[in-house]
């Protein structure tokens, strides 16, 4: 019998894969399950509408948590200028006795505004609005309280706020986007007399965003209390009240079903804490044609399933069980390395048979090139990072002789031999036996070294400040990735030969990663695009900036880098992402 079986089996081996599926669907008999298609089909559509109303209610629930907690980030964020004593004391100070004393006003104004800015890129705008006739206005950072601001409906969205925050949202207007303001009154020492008001300006389209994906086939809004519409995919909807006939219920999230344009919707709302609705509108002709669909959908895969199952277990279980798990065992094998499967019998002519041909041929030729390509793209790479490694600025070097030379010629002074010993550690870190990375304790020591040698040189005119987790100290590091850029800060931050500059050193953890900073307040300079790179032949190009870019990027791949921010006049911060491993 077994071998009648096998007889009867064996041509079969031969026919192309989708002959045998062909045979295979025949003999299940497709027809008598059209019947038991009907059925499951009228029963379950009744189930996938109430999931589908489910479904609904979870997506707005999420774009209002989503919504909440994007007005609770800018809520927290106003509160920082709202408890700032150092901002409240400029912006009230008298400066009519003295004008000069607004310069610093405006250095610390500005860099709080311009570290905010920064930090929350999606912050479109920040102004505050003034009663201080002394203090001069900017018209950018600073404005006065005139009488168009006073009418604006930001200001007046503040009645009765005592303090706390306000959002309006601003229509578009046709060189600009709608805006969405927060609007706050700044006046903490006394609630009833402000002495400025904060707005903080956000595009319309960061709020749309969080329900941008939901919008597709059905209507989704956010509305405040008064049911005024502040971010719809239709830009010509904000700012005006819901045309909805029905009111909403009472609570803070349900359904209920109601017209909008002329079509019968299905309302599914929920209610933040600060009063505002996240409201989708599904209308009930593209809910139950996708309902029906997804109906029949579910139906015919889930009844061609159990057929396949009960039909091919039987009828293709000798037939394709042991060939598959020999080209599982051909592909086990081959991730392990051993590409010599000679010893594994022919599986047919079929396109399994066809696989493990295939297989056995990518075997042999894996196993020609794994040696050759790989190797030699390895040593390709290692190449180029250690021709990257060998082009680092010496500069420092011949600086730091030269002052060690100066000294000695005029006098004995303990500084040279102090300079001496710092160089001469540097360079037993730095050389490292010839290794590419060492740990992040050691290149903060390497830079200090350096920072040492040249505070021989500039004294006092140079001061540098460290911030350091020293949960990251074991991580690896790429050596010389901070010297460059202290040296750049040394070379072109400093515009004041009497005031000097501050050089902030920054490390912690960013997620996954590693983030670096050096931060100094010295001139600044201009970029052609934010954390743009200087170009080859920039003061700060060579082989500073651009050398420690290419070989993080090399090493450890394109997400990782330099990106440097910077403003005349203000300071410059270079940000060095590596990986946390």
């Amino acid at each position: 019998m077994r071998k009648l079986s096998g007889w009867l089996i064996k041509p079969l081996y031969n026919w192309r894969l989708r002959e045998k599926l062909f045979v295979m669907f025949l003999l299940g008999g497709i027809l008598p399950l059209l019947f038991f298609v009907l059925y499951s089909y009228t029963t379950i559509r009744g189930e996938l509408s109430d999931q589908m109303v489910t479904n609904s209610a979870s997506t707005v629930a999420q774009i209002n948590s989503n919504l909440e907690n994007k007005l609770d980030t800018y809520t927290k964020l106003s509160a920082t200028f709202y408890l700032d004593s150092n901002m409240r004391a400029y912006l009230t100070n008298d400066y009519s006795k003295d004008p000069s004393l607004f310069v610093d006003a405006y250095k610390y104004i500005n860099n709080s505004f311009v570290n905010m800015l920064t930090t929350n890129p999606d912050i479109d705008s920040m102004t505050i609005y003034i009663n201080n006739d002394t203090l001069p206005a900017d018209d950018l950072f600073i404005k006065k309280m005139d009488k168009p601001f006073r009418e604006s409906l930001a200001y007046k969205s503040l009645s009765g706020s005592f303090g706390n925050v306000r959002f309006v949202t601003s229509p578009s207007e046709p060189d600009r986007p709608p805006i969405f303001t927060l609007s706050r009154m700044l006046n903490i020492n006394s609630m009833n007399n402000a002495y400025g008001v904060l707005t903080i300006n956000i595009l319309e389209s960061d709020i749309f965003r969080l329900m941008e994906k939901e919008s597709s086939d059905k209507t989704v809004l956010i509305i405040n209390e008064q049911d005024i519409i502040m971010s719809a995919k239709d830009k010509s909807l904000l700012n005006q009240p819901l045309a909805l006939p029905d009111s909403f219920p009472e609570g803070s999230g349900g359904r209920f079903d109601s017209t909008y344009n002329g079509q019968n919707v299905l309302v599914v709302y929920n209610t933040t804490k600060y009063g505002w609705k996240s409201v989708s509108l599904i209308p009930y002709s593209s809910f139950l044609s996708k309902a029906n669909l997804a109906a029949k959908r579910i139906f015919i895969y889930a009844i061609a399933s159990l057929a396949v199952m009960a039909v091919l277990i039987y009828f293709t279980a000798r037939l394709f069980t042991k060939r598959v798990e020999t080209l599982v065992g051909m592909m086990r094998r081959i991730e392990k390395e051993e590409f010599e499967l000679a010893d594994i019998r022919p599986l047919g002519r079929d396109e399994i048979g066809q696989i493990g041909n295939a297989l056995r041929k990518m075997g042999q030729r894996l196993s020609s090139l794994i040696s050759d390509v790989y190797k030699k793209e390895i040593d390709k790479r290692e190449a180029e990072l250690n021709v990257l490694q060998a082009q680092i600025n010496p500069h420092f070097l011949y600086n730091s002789l030269a002052s060690i030379s100066s000294l000695a010629i005029r006098n004995t002074d303990p500084r040279m031999n102090k300079m001496v010993t710092d160089l001469a550690k540097f360079y037993r870190i730095s050389l490292n036996k010839g290794k590419n990375t060492l740990s992040i304790h050691e290149e903060l020591q390497l830079t200090r070294y350096y920072i040492s040698i040249q505070q021989v040189r500039f004294g006092n005119l140079l001061r540098v400040h460290f911030d350091i987790d020293e949960a990251v100290l074991p991580c690896p590091i790429i050596k010389l990735t901070l010297q460059p850029f202290v040296e750049n800060c040394i070379n072109h931050a400093i515009w004041d030969h009497e005031l000097g500059v501050n050089i902030t050193i920054r490390v912690c953890r960013d997620g996954s990663d590693i983030v670096l900073k050096v931060i100094d307040d010295g001139m600044g300079m201009r970029l052609r695009g934010d954390s743009e790179l200087p170009q080859s032949g920039d003061k700060l190009s060579g082989y500073g900036i651009r050398n420690v870019d290419n070989r993080i990027k090399l090493l450890y791949g394109e997400s990782y880098g330099v990106s440097i921010y910077s403003r005349l006049g203000i300071g410059t911060t270079v940000m060095i992402r590596i990986p946390g491993r």
